[in-house]
């Protein structure tokens, strides 16, 4: 195996393995790949030039390796390629004496077994005990709870 080939592997393992830390999330088979090849040329460079070539291999793989890394935190390449978003959304409270057990409204979104619903004129959340229930599906409240109503089928 030649010099050349040795390279060109070990790079590809460098690349598989900043693929797995920048892209694909957790520890999966790129990232695995990324660094049986680098090993597979570091083993390939010292079984086929010898020690003295295996470990100038090694240094530079290191090296490559560390510069890379800098580089990447350097450039701040986390957060061009990082989540930007956030989640702003509030949970707004109702007022239970409004909505008694008994009342009937609407579900707004599918309960599966939690949703929106809108009883009396009051849109919060609601939790089905009786499984799934579509929405626009007419229920009744069996339980008003501080932050949702426990609500069934309208028979």
């Amino acid at each position: 195996m030649s010099l050349f080939a040795v390279a060109v592997v070990i790079i590809l393992g460098i690349i598989l393995l900043l693929l797995e830390f920048l892209v694909v999330p957790g520890v999966t088979v790129v990232g695995i790949a990324g660094f049986l090849l680098m090993i597979f040329g570091l083993v390939a460079s010292y079984h086929f030039h010898g020690p003295q070539v295996g470990l100038y291999t090694m240094g530079i793989t290191t090296g490559v390796s560390i510069v890379t890394i800098y580089y990447i935190f350097k450039q701040k390449t986390w957060k061009k390629v990082g989540l930007k978003s956030s989640i702003d959304s509030r949970h707004s409270p109702f007022d239970i004496s409004k909505v008694h057990p008994g009342d009937s409204g609407m579900t707004i979104t599918r309960l599966a077994p939690i949703g929106k619903v809108k009883v009396n004129d009051i849109i919060c959340e609601g939790k089905s005990i009786s499984g799934f229930i579509d929405e626009n599906t007419h229920v009744e409240v069996t339980k008003v709870l501080n932050t949702q109503l426990i609500v069934k089928p309208k028979i």
